[in-house]
Order: C-alpha cells, then sequence, then structure tokens
C-alpha cells in the first residue's frame, strides 16, 4: 500500500539554486568536460579525453576490501583522429544531453536518450548514433570518465525486480509499506539514490534479505509468504540483477545492517551471478564501492544437492561445452581461485556433468524450497561465502 508522505529531498529545478547537491557535483564535472575542449580550442591543441579502459586485464581484486576496483589504463579519445573523432562527439553529445536532464530537473531511460541525440550531421548523411547499443556504450563511457553512475547524470533503465517483505520505504514522496503490496510487490526501480527512496527504520522489522534469481522462484516464495514466517524482505532481479537491484541490495545491507542471502542455480550463470552480488562487475568496477557486498552469501542450489535431497536424474541438465568452459574461467577469478570450498564445488558440478535450477526442488513438493531447503540451510548456516 502507498500513501503520500513528506518528502525529505530537494526538489530539482531550471535553477542551479535548487539543484539536489549530488547533482550540482555532477553537473560541475560535466562542465569541466566542457571546458576542457574550450581551453585545448584557446591553446590550439587537439582536444582529448581518456577514458579507462572497461575490460578484464585493467580490473583487480582487492583482497582487503573484497571487491574488484578498476585499473588505471586508459584509453585516449582524440577530436582530430579520423579513427575517433565520431566517438569523441558521441561523448560531448551524450554529456550535452544529460546536462540539459540536470538542470531541467527531469530524468530519462537511456533509449530517450538515443532518439533525444540521435540526428544526420549536417553536410553528411552519417547519423550521430547509428543504434541503441552504439548510444550505451557511450553512456558507459561517459559514467567512467565522470566517476558518476548512470542515475546520476538522470538516466534510467527498464524495471526490472521485485520486492515484498517488512520493509517500509518513502519513493519520491510516497509511503510503501512492502509487506502490503499483494502478488506483484514492489518493482524496485532503476534508480533508488537515497534523493529518490529512503528507508523508514522505524516501521522497517526484516532480520535479513533473501534474493533469488528468478521471478517464478520469487512468486512460490511470496506467495507461500515466507517473508512473513521468517521476518525477511524478499528480492529478485529477473535472472542477472540489474543495477536498480544491486544498488537497493547494497543500500539495504549497508545501510540496515541486513544480512543478504542468494538462492542461485548451481550453474555457471548462478555462480557469475553470486560474483557479481559479491565482487561487483568488471564493466562496473569503478562502482564496486557502491554495488558489491562482500559478505553476501551463497545459499543454494549447490551440486551435492543432487543426493543430498535424493534428486531424481530427470531434473538434471547437461553441461554444454560453454557452460564447461565458463565454470572454469570463474573458477580462476582471482576473488574464488583460493577458496577451497568454491574450488570443490564447482568441479563437483563438473564431475556430475550437470547443472540444477532451483525449480527442480519443486520435484520434491511445490514448496519444498520454502518449506524445508531454505529454511534448513539458515538453520544450519549451510552456505557459501
Amino acid at each position: 500500500m502507498a500513501k503520500r508522505a513528506r518528502s525529505r529531498s530537494t526538489n530539482t529545478g531550471n535553477g542551479n539554486s535548487r539543484l539536489k547537491v549530488r547533482d550540482k557535483r555532477t553537473l560541475g564535472q560535466l562542465r569541466n568536460l566542457a571546458d576542457g575542449v574550450v581551453t585545448a580550442a584557446n591553446r590550439s591543441r587537439d582536444p582529448y579525453v581518456d577514458i579507462p579502459t572497461r575490460s578484464l586485464s585493467n580490473v583487480k581484486y582487492s583482497p582487503r576490501k573484497r571487491i574488484i576496483e578498476m585499473g588505471k589504463n586508459t584509453n585516449r579519445r582524440q577530436l582530430f583522429n579520423l579513427s575517433q573523432a565520431k566517438s569523441y562527439m558521441q561523448t560531448m553529445l551524450v554529456g550535452s544531453g544529460c546536462k540539459r536532464l540536470i538542470e531541467q530537473g527531469k530524468t530519462l531511460s537511456i533509449r530517450g536518450l538515443y532518439y533525444m541525440l540521435k540526428h544526420q550531421i549536417e553536410g553528411t548523411k552519417e547519423n550521430t548514433f547509428e543504434e541503441q547499443g552504439e548510444c550505451d556504450t557511450v553512456i558507459e563511457d561517459t559514467e567512467v570518465l565522470l566517476d558518476s553512475l548512470r542515475e546520476e547524470l538522470h538516466l534510467y533503465a527498464d524495471k526490472r525486480g521485485d520486492m515484498v517483505g517488512n520493509i517500509t520505504l518513502i519513493d519520491s514522496g510516497d509511503e510503501i509499506d512492502c509487506s502490503r503490496m499483494g502478488s506483484g510487490g514492489y518493482a524496485i526501480p532503476s534508480i533508488v539514490e537515497p534523493e529518490v527512496i529512503q528507508f523508514d527504520r522505524k516501521k522497517t522489522t526484516a532480520k535479513f534479505v533473501l534474493h533469488v534469481e528468478k521471478g517464478t522462484v520469487w512468486q512460490r516464495f511470496n506467495e507461500d509468504k515466507f517473508w512473513k514466517k521468517h521476518n525477511c524482505i524478499l528480492t529478485h532481479g529477473a535472472g542477472q540483477p540489474p543495477r536498480g537491484v544491486r544498488r537497493l541490495l547494497n543500500r539495504l545491507h549497508s545501510e540496515l545492517k541486513l544480512p543478504i542471502y542468494c538462492v542461485l542455480d548451481n550453474d555457471p550463470w548462478g555462480y557469475y551471478i553470486y560474483s557479481v552480488i559479491k565482487q561487483g562487475s568488471i564493466n562496473l568496477a569503478f562502482e564496486s564501492k557502491r554495488m558489491a557486498i562482500p559478505e553476501a552469501k551463497y545459499l543454494g542450489l549447490r551440486s551435492v544437492d543432487y543426493s543430498r535431497c535424493d534428486l531424481s536424474s530427470s531434473v538434471t541438465i547437461g553441461l554444454t561445452d560453454n557452460d564447461r568452459k565458463r565454470a572454469k574461467q570463474i573458477a580462476s577469478y582471482a576473488w574464488f581461485e583460493k577458496k577451497k570450498p568454491w574450488q570443490r564445488e564447482i568441479q563437483m558440478m563438473l564431475d556430475n556433468g550437470f547443472k540444477l535450477e532451483v525449480e527442480a526442488l519443486i520435484s520434491k513438493d511445490i514448496s519444498y524450497v520454502t518449506e524445508t531447503y531454505v529454511p534448513e540451510r539458515l538453520r544450519k548456516r549451510d552456505w557459501l561465502d
């Protein structure tokens, strides 16, 4: 149920005096980017930007922080380099578009920004952007260049993920009681920063967060009122969780001190999802501090569960060559390679020759996962770290 609450954030308008503190910071960075072009032109120099490299070769794992961090390698993008001129122009276009959004106090989807910036370059038959993917890459480059989240640039993606449970929050001034959201739950938005969403600590009683991989499994937990029986918050990210879900999980953990438990498939993809939630992702290594949750625990499904839960061979899914290759890649990640429990887990899956989805537990009983499997794993503290 939602009701109007007094907003704790300052409204954004056209006047800079009404901008939020974070918006002022981002706007200042965008202006510095533009000033760099003017300064270079006044000095008769080639304008350029050095964009941090977003690849595995430029990320490192910090054992002390237990997160992925971005290295110092950069790619230079120059205006007067024929092969780089267009991408340089695109970077400035994205920066200009985001500046307009911040100044006007509006947000836009990444698809919307693509259409706002797409036009034919005067005197040519070439467009500024030919397709969405081209624009998306430049948006990500702009994020890392400015050390800002996409959401700080007033951009958002499609909503994907839901939440239900014993938590009350304020979303853009509306009070949302997530224990009264019915079968659909609260749709987790793309932008979940403190200026938009605040937690009501007095009305939040949950003791932990259970994050499940897929909406179908989440629906079983919600229908069985798992969150009510075990006093928790239940979330999902429709597979690989989008940034809004990951950022919200990070805030629930860091601000409300709630443990995060992940119920994922026993396959390379489930392992990877856990890796992203726990240590961060390569593309967003520069934002691991606001996304990753090093204390997150992997609660299931495990390779040993085939025998431990007495599952039928009919629910197994044979590993493909790509599955095997991906599993070995994950095992070699710096954040997994020295963890013997994870090495045994991955090797057992490879030795089994098959993978298991959480839904396989339905073969035991419709509610086996909610009434037996997860409660037992929690009670025994039987998880992978």
